[in-house]
């Protein structure tokens, strides 16, 4: 019982500071990130999700080529955003969401540390928490559930790109964490894919 408080307590802070971060003024969303994801890191040490173990070959292998796939995966959507306009959206849509870390007037070690302690909370957490708690049940299944949730707190954005492209990368990271037996490979995935369309080459 105690365990169960403890991991909706976790959630619910979580969860507010999501929501914080994706309504706050753009001048804010650097800090409103190194916040929000340092409770993911806060909660999922507290809940059993944050674990530093020896690099593993095999896992970080994975995270690269996962890491690759979503790129082309991202690729591909951007250039069918850019043609079919879905849902009225354009590549507009894309630019406000890289602008909010890859700015010419911020410095490249904080965008690397902001892209790091993302990719450290949200696996941590997403995964090391919440799909660990849920595939002894739902197995493989955990990873799309997992990403469902996350990208329904992603509609607080009001952009439907944002939400979509959230269950997608999201997808692709459970489904690391499940086949990589860990959040070493689904860390990998998130910070190397992060790094590459965030900083090295935005695919707007």
């Amino acid at each position: 019982m105690a365990a169960r408080r403890a991991l909706m307590l976790g959630l619910v802070i979580v969860i507010v500071s999501m929501l914080i971060l994706f309504t706050v003024p753009r001048d804010y969303f650097v800090a409103a990130t190194f916040a929000s994801t340092t409770c993911m890191l806060i909660g999922a040490y507290g809940l059993g999700g944050l674990r530093v173990s020896r690099p593993k070959p095999a896992s970080i292998v994975l995270g690269f080529a996962t890491a690759a796939l979503l790129y082309a995966v991202f690729t591909a959507g951007a250039s069918a955003v850019a043609v079919l306009h879905p849902f009225g959206v354009t590549p507009a849509s894309e630019a406000s969401i890289y602008a909010l870390i890859s700015s010419p007037s911020g410095p490249p070690q904080l965008q690397v540390a902001v892209l790091l302690f993302d990719s450290a909370g949200y696996e941590s957490f997403f995964r090391g928490v919440l799909q660990s708690k849920l595939r002894p049940r739902m197995g493989v299944a955990a990873a799309p559930a997992v990403a469902l949730f996350d990208a329904a707190l992603h509609i607080a954005t009001l952009n439907p790109l944002w939400v979509g492209a959230t269950f997608v990368a999201d997808l692709i990271w459970g489904l690391t964490y499940h086949y990589g037996r860990g959040t070493q490979a689904s860390f990998t995935s998130h910070l190397v894919w992060d790094i590459a369309i965030f900083i090295l080459r935005p695919v707007t």
